[in-house]
């Protein structure tokens, strides 16, 4: 049985396969149109899922949501507000009319499919089944909050077994993930890319503004909630999300063209939503398990990327476990969609956890090297995975690694395949990787890469919780490791950090060059981010590895067994 999950025409498109319930390819189109967030119908990314799992036909394709049901409430929106929304109405027609009512067509069109074999499945429930389907769990509670599906904005429901019920929802304009977002612009940064900034910015404040935050949104004992429109705009203009009531409360909005520098009052700012959207979030987990009483937790939707506020679901509920999909915002809907026609619809039973996120392309030793050779790039090639103590002195060394091996990482973190690797000992790598490689804020945190078994010995963290797997908790440095400064690189002004726990059975020549680095050290950690310069999609390809390394200040780059330096001497 295969089917093909797809999701687009928001943002960041992707395309998923599953074989008999398996994932076996999942990519975003960013990673091959090389736009970031690409929303365009994902045909690059169908076309790489197709042809790694050798098929040129499927049994069913599914879209991640329900476009008339989407329609139905940008309309309803449009009228309840007019005359306010008549250039939103202007603008949304025009794109509805484009193409996001017609996916049907466009699908059967692009993939030569009967109508019988085109499915949709609801927004929410394509977040809940991206996560609770890939999760070890066979009962869950389910909770996913995001900015807005078809109508929902935040559901809570339950798994188990093959199937999955949703119990609850909150529905537009409500919505939690659009109040972080409303933040996000209002502190300079890009909507549904800045989140993530808001989130480092936050350690630098205090969350003195909280009782201001709450004027905006009603909350409840039980996690629901409902915002006072009156200091939104969001729901009424094509380019603005808050309105001069909002600024009467708040003050000027952060100068998006200040890049790294900021004031204590955007800071404080920036502590008092993620405070607030915590303490939401906390709440909405405690009813899931009064109403499941379930000691797992199944997160999913974009906020399920805000690896801080996991962390305090861990520590602040009754669920002992959590599972957070590594894709978990819109681009993982593909694969949520494929999963519960799959299992829910077609009642098949479930026979897979995803234990990585290592799902897309790859290239071999021939591939890698015809490409330097074809454009005479001087290079030196190791054999027997020789290069990785090599690599491990490097960093030791405090170079810089631009660093690509195996297939590409599914979601936004970059997980030791297509990854910019320093040595998290060095204070200094922090300003140097933000500064003069990423080209990024240099507020902004970086995460590590450790040994499993040394996890526990450095962080704060719980045995083998697969949200660390993807980088997905926030949590404490450990304090010895704090008072000797032995990892200045990767600890948060707060003392946190984000680390990525690596198993030598998910990836064993990423385990090994930690193991190399610990050799060297004796600390098994080094600062791991993403391979890609500020405002491009991580790196796909040898091509745009060299690209994004030729372009930057890093050092030495890795092409699987092939070693690259700046000026051509090996």
């Amino acid at each position: 049985m295969k089917i093909l999950g797809i999701s687009c025409h928001y943002h960041d498109s992707a395309a998923a396969l599953i074989i008999d319930g398996v994932p076996v390819a999942m990519a975003q189109e960013e990673r091959f149109s090389r736009i970031k967030h690409d929303s365009a119908f994902p045909k690059k990314a169908i076309d790489f899922v197709m042809k790694r799992g050798n098929c040129d036909s499927v049994d069913y394709v599914v879209f991640y949501e329900k476009p008339f049901e989407k329609f139905e409430r940008f309309a309803y929106s449009v009228v309840s507000f007019f005359p306010f929304t008549y250039g939103q109405f202007r603008r949304g027609m025009a794109v509805y009319l484009k193409d996001k009512l017609w996916v049907k067509a466009e699908l059967k069109e692009n993939l030569h499919v009967r109508d019988d074999q085109v499915l949709f499945v609801p927004h929410h429930l394509s977040h809940a089944s991206s996560s609770y389907y890939c999760s070890p769990f066979q009962e869950s509670a389910i909770l996913t909050v995001d900015g807005v599906g078809e109508w929902t904005t935040t559901s809570i429901g339950r798994g188990e077994g093959n199937k999955i019920i949703l119990l609850q929802e909150i529905r537009y304009p409500h919505s939690l993930g659009l109040l972080y977002s409303v933040f996000t612009a209002f502190l300079g940064f890009k909507v549904n890319d800045g989140e993530y900034k808001v989130m480092g910015l936050a350690p630098y404040g205090k969350p003195i503004y909280v009782d201001k935050i709450l004027k905006l949104i009603d909350v409840k004992d039980d996690g629901s909630f409902r915002l006072d429109l009156s200091y939104f705009s969001f729901h009424t203009s094509t380019t603005r999300s808050f309105n001069q009531k909002f600024l009467n409360l708040f003050g000027v909005p952060r100068d998006p063209q200040l890049g790294h520098k900021f004031d204590q009052h955007h800071a404080d700012i920036a502590a008092s939503i993620q405070k607030v959207t915590e303490d939401i979030l906390i709440k909405l987990a405690n009813t899931a398990y009064e109403l499941t009483k379930s000691k797992n937790l199944s997160f999913a939707g974009g906020v399920a990327l805000n690896s801080v506020a996991n962390y305090k679901l861990l520590q602040n509920t009754p669920f002992e476990n959590i599972f957070v999909q590594p894709s978990a915002g819109d681009a993982g809907g593909s694969l949520g969609a494929a999963q519960y026609v799959y299992h829910h619809f077609l009642n098949n039973d479930r026979k897979f956890v995803m234990e990585h996120s290592y799902y897309g392309s790859e290239y071999s030793n021939e591939e890698v090297e015809k490409f330097l050779t074809d454009n005479k790039i001087p290079f030196t090639k190791y054999c027997n995975d020789k290069i990785l103590p090599e690599i491990a002195k490097i960093i030791a060394d405090g170079k810089v690694i631009g660093y690509f091996q195996g297939r590409s990482e599914w979601g936004p973190r970059a997980l030791g395949n297509r990854s910019i690797l320093a040595d998290a000992r060095r204070a200094e790598m922090l300003k140097t990787v933000n500064l003069k490689i990423k080209f990024r804020e240099s507020f902004r945190p970086f995460a590590p890469s450790v040994l499993a078994e040394d996890a526990q010995d450095l962080f704060e963290l719980p045995r083998d919780h697969y949200p660390s797997r993807f980088m997905l908790y926030v949590c404490p440095v450990k304090e010895e490791v704090r008072k000797q400064n032995l990892l200045p690189a990767i600890t948060h002004v707060d003392g946190s950090a984000r680390p990525q726990i690596v198993f030598e059975r998910v990836n064993k020549r990423y385990y090994s060059l930690l193991k190399e680095f610990k050799n060297i050290t004796g600390i098994g950690c080094f600062l791991n981010t993403s391979f890609n310069l500020s405002d491009e999609p991580i790196v796909e390809s040898p091509e745009d590895a060299y690209k994004s390394f030729s372009k930057s200040n890093m050092d030495i780059l890795v092409l699987n067994d092939y070693m690259v330096t700046k000026d051509g001497k090996q």
